[in-house]
């Protein structure tokens, strides 16, 4: 996604509703000069990429988000590391650049995905009971 399209959809998933390409201007052009035909081509593009869906409201169109922001992120995230000639190695260098707070983040997600019963186990290793249930 390019710089003008990620502003536009930055402005999509913050509002979280139907948008205007009259909203999306108007609140682009407090940070910079541009025309309704080229945000209104932009939300053009993303509708046909799959980002946003449309649907008429007289002459124009109201643009909704197809996912999420962090579905748009991890999508990014499964494109590079696939991309990788050994996903082990990008992996931990990703890892290292990562801070505190976002290897925190990325622990509770793993635990998330595994459910509580895999995590505790991960956790404690040798914990499971044994043959008479202990």
């Amino acid at each position: 996604m390019g710089e003008l399209e990620d502003a536009v959809m930055t402005r999509v998933w913050k509002w979280n509703r139907p948008v205007t390409v009259r909203e999306v201007l108007e609140d682009l052009q407090q940070e910079r000069s541009i025309a309704y035909t080229t945000v209104m081509t932009v939300l053009d593009n993303l509708h046909q990429k799959g980002w946003v869906r449309r649907e008429a409201e007289g002459r124009a169109y109201r643009y909704e988000a197809v996912s999420t922001r962090a579905a748009y992120a991890a999508a990014l995230m499964n494109d590079a590391w696939s991309q990788s000639d050994n996903p082990a190695a990008a992996l931990v260098a990703f890892f290292g650049m990562m801070s505190e707070e976002q290897r925190l983040a990325l622990r509770d997600a793993v635990r998330i995905v595994q459910g509580p019963e895999e995590t505790t186990e991960q956790e404690n290793p040798g914990s499971a009971p044994d043959d008479d249930g202990r």
